[in-house]
């Protein structure tokens, strides 16, 4: 067993740790097209341990700024000055509480190394608005986003389309399962969204040419594993395809409203709030029939029309869907039990819209309406309006809406 470091994490001013760097191979040509660090801690102590080290001792994100900068100086150094693609791991709270950290040190990256974040499907479920955000932000810095370990919690499925990975890496216990019914659902899953978009798709763990055929099965466009290389303290030549990795930012959708999004060329209807009910809870029978649960994301205008009955239909829901999340004037960060909540500025156009967004590995549909402003019985407020089941406009509504969703 590795030692664990019973002293302070941090030596003077500089954390001793280093990396070594596994390819990743692209199992149709056999190039090799990138690198992942891998930080490897003094006197083998391992990097989990290294990392618990760091957390208990509130010095994480020094540890992980400490690991980027050694490998982007070795990706600087070692490659020779020939183009290469770096990718670095991080923690989710360093990513949702200490990005400008690692930012900073982003300025110690040499213009001929192409750098890929990966972001744990863990850190979804700990703050789902955040790791959007700070995808964001890194994709504005020039980082290509990829989610890790996709496959430990088949639910994490849903916030792929949110989050919108270059690259999704698929984990490794996926190619010793292969046969299993839910790993096929996942792969489908993956395989989907990759033809969607375009991204790229990892099988980690390859050890042998079985592994390999597997990982071809699954839907994989790339592989990592000791059947190539158990990581080396050199950065050996390699095929620089910066295309396959640029960063692909998310842009105005996620200062819009979902109304906003609509565009001219739809169809607009007008109806009362009593015929569109109907339609809102379609959508959220949707959400429950479909075989990969989707997410849930809804927009009431005001706290006040989040009554009794639909606090118990959303509770519900977020027993049996990976994430469920209301919008509205006045709104709790918990309005029912395991149901997200987020409070809208009066002057936020989403505090006139109703919205309710389904969106998931296969379902994407939405109701996207706003609030005419006629007064009388709530139930015959009328609305302008459209149902969608367009996959782009969908997503657009969904980041909308996560965008507002803040810790």
């Amino acid at each position: 067993m590795s030692p664990i470091p019973t002293g302070p994490v941090m030596a003077g001013a500089r954390l001793d740790v280093h990396c070594v760097y596994q390819p990743f191979v692209d199992l149709d040509t056999g190039a090799v097209l990138a690198f992942e660090a891998l930080m490897r801690g003094p006197d083998g102590t391992s990097p989990m341990a290294l990392l618990e080290a760091a957390r208990a001792a509130g010095q994480l994100a020094e540890l992980e700024r400490a690991s980027l900068l050694a490998s982007l100086r070795d990706a600087a150094r070692m490659s020779g000055g020939r183009p290469v693609t770096l990718f670095v791991n991080l923690e989710p709270s360093t990513l949702t509480e200490r990005l400008d950290v690692i930012l900073d040190a982003l300025g110690e990256r040499a213009d001929h190394v192409q750098l890929v974040v990966e972001i744990t499907e863990r850190a979804l479920f700990e703050d789902l608005a955040g790791v959007l955000t700070a995808a964001e932000r890194l994709r504005a810095a020039g980082c290509a986003i990829a989610l890790d370990d996709i496959g430990v919690h088949p639910e994490s499925l849903a916030f792929i389309p949110i989050v919108r990975p270059r690259v999704v890496k698929l984990d490794l216990k996926l190619l010793r399962t292969i046969k299993d019914p839910a790993t096929v659902a996942v792969a489908g899953a993956v395989r989907a969204y990759a033809e969607e978009v375009g991204a790229e798709v990892v099988a980690e763990g390859i050890e042998t040419p079985e592994d390999l055929t597997r990982a071809l099965v699954l839907g994989a466009t790339m592989g990592q594993g000791w059947l190539w290389s158990r990581g080396e303290r050199r950065f050996p030549p390699s095929t620089f395809q910066p295309e396959r990795f640029r960063p692909r930012p998310i842009g105005t959708a996620l200062q819009k409203s979902p109304y906003q999004l609509v565009g001219s060329g739809r169809r607009i209807r007008h109806a009362p709030k009593h015929l569109l009910v109907p339609l809102s809870k379609t959508l959220e029978l949707m959400a429950l029939q479909t075989a990969v649960p989707p997410v849930l994301l809804a927009a009431f205008e005001h706290v006040r029309f989040f009554g009794p009955s639909t606090m118990r239909r959303f509770s519900d829901l977020a027993d049996r869907l990976p994430f469920v999340a209301v919008l509205g004037v006045d709104m709790p960060p918990e309005p029912a039990p395991g149901v997200r909540g987020a409070g809208l500025h009066p002057w936020d156009p989403l505090a006139n819209e109703w919205t309710v967004v389904v969106l998931g590995a296969h379902t994407s549909a939405a109701l996207i309406a706003r609030d005419l402003g006629e007064s009388g019985p709530d139930e015959d407020r009328q609305f302008e309006f459209v149902v969608s089941y367009d996959r782009a406009l969908v997503t657009a509504a969904a980041h909308a809406m996560v965008g507002r969703l803040t810790r």
